[in-house]
């Protein structure tokens, strides 16, 4: 069942996740040459600390981190640890945190130093991607519309799409219905209505779509090695126009 969340709920959201926000793209801010995933890491538990917030990943389903940190090939759910970040390297963070009963969940891909022109461009489309994908966040739509709207400009650009792993609703928990595909025919699936919550995140290879998990149990890696890129915002459905949640608070 899609839970559609009341005006109250809504705000207590839109609190939750510009904390959540305003993390990341502090802990986004530190990725340079010479930094480890690790440091990335320690901060984002610190500045959780900071906001009296709980990191959401940190214990979930026995996971180690406080973020994930997925580096080039690597898709979703890499593990901070000793690796040191190289110039050239791009460098996935995704965060969640728990916040007056309510989750915020987003994700950013950036470049470290100088990076393969291509590259950049598989960053940019992927982050178009999320663009399209929020703007048929609109009731009265189909919730394939949005995957739908992901497939189209990645394919379009030349890239593929992670068919393994998905978007899904948020609210009091992280993972609540539905499931969010980056891809499949628009028009389908539950008619959308305004107060839904969704996290949609685009995962994007710069080869063939095919994944695996390392034998850490939690990393998950293009199967040709080539680099990929994830985006990700909370989002609420509007009636005329998504509302992005996941929005930082530069002031802070």
């Amino acid at each position: 069942m899609i839970i559609v969340k009341n005006q109250a709920e809504l705000n207590a959201m839109r609190i939750a996740t510009k904390k959540t926000a305003t993390i990341l793209h502090k802990v986004a801010a530190k990725v340079a040459p010479g930094v480890t995933t690790q440091e990335l890491d320690d901060y984002a538990a610190e500045l959780a600390r900071k906001a009296e917030g709980r990191c959401a990943f940190y214990g979930y389903h026995g996971f180690s981190g406080h973020i994930c940190s997925s580096v080039n090939e690597e898709v979703v759910h890499g593990i901070p640890g000793r690796r040191v970040i190289k110039d050239g390297d791009v460098v996935g963070i995704d965060f969640g945190l728990v916040y007056g009963g309510f989750v915020g969940d987003t994700a950013i891909t950036v470049a470290a130093g100088e990076i393969d022109p291509e590259w950049q461009r598989l960053l940019d489309k992927t982050q178009e991607c999320l663009t399209a994908a929020i703007g048929q966040a609109v009731e009265g739509n189909r919730l394939s519309d949005i995957s739908n709207a992901v497939q189209v400009v990645a394919e379009e650009a030349g890239f593929s799409v992670v068919r393994d792993f998905v978007g899904h609703g948020i609210g009091r928990e992280m993972h609540e219905d539905p499931q969010i595909p980056n891809y499949g025919p628009p028009g389908r699936g539950p008619v959308l209505k305004a107060g839904m919550t969704f996290a949609i995140e685009p995962m994007i290879n710069l080869g063939i779509h095919k994944t695996e998990t390392l034998k850490d149990g939690w990393t998950v890696v293009t199967k040709d090695r080539l680099p990929s890129a994830h985006f990700e915002h909370t989002v609420a459905v509007g009636k005329e126009v998504a509302e992005i949640l996941t929005i930082p608070d530069l002031e802070s």
